[in-house]
């Protein structure tokens, strides 16, 4: 690998991390609707499991109602069904032709887990990024170690690599602050 590839590859492993974390974020639920909050569902369709987005169509008309629309009414039950079994403390009401998801309003000892949980979420992502530097330093330092490289050119690239790290670990802080700030909002 070329030398100005290992920066190049650090910084789109980190910027993969960051949306990885950003993704998982958008999965705990914050009080407020959002189809992503369906996303680990699994309907029982078509001789398979499939994901709820492809069996239907799932908007939030307002903040506190998820509305899943299924393109074959047949599968109603099966999705009523799969939104119960999900872990996701919901309960669905069809009227035959749409299912209605109310979410109810988080109280406070939930919002703080729903916090911590985040915070938890927000921290792996920090582990993976500097896990990430530690790869791509370890890396420029063999190429010293094999004269392939002058110690002052390694010195630059492990500086890069810090300034980068340190740019999505502040971007993961601003992420996590958004969310908390999502959660308390009552």
């Amino acid at each position: 690998m070329k030398t100005h590839e290992i920066v190049k590859d650090v910084q789109d492993r980190m910027d993969k991390t960051l949306e990885s974390t950003r993704d998982e974020l958008s999965k705990i639920r914050s009080g407020k609707a959002t189809p992503a909050l369906l996303d680990p569902v699994r309907v029982e369709a078509y001789g398979g499991k499939m994901p709820l987005n492809q069996v239907a169509t799932v908007t939030t008309p307002d903040p506190r109602l998820i509305l899943v629309q299924p393109w074959d009414k047949s599968l109603i039950g099966a999705i009523e069904k799969a939104i119960l079994k999900s872990d996701l403390g919901l309960n669905p009401s069809n009227d035959g032709t749409v299912i209605r998801v109310p979410l109810p309003p988080l109280n406070e000892e939930r919002r703080n887990d729903l916090v911590k949980l985040c915070r938890k979420v927000v921290e792996d992502g920090r582990v993976a990024i500097r896990n990430i530097r530690r790869d791509g330093n370890d890396q420029y330092k063999k190429l010293e170690k094999s004269h392939d490289m002058s110690e002052d050119e390694v010195f630059n690239h492990l500086d890069e690599i810090q300034q980068s790290t340190d740019k999505h670990i502040k971007m993961l802080d601003e992420v996590l602050q958004h969310k908390e700030a999502e959660i308390m909002e009552v």
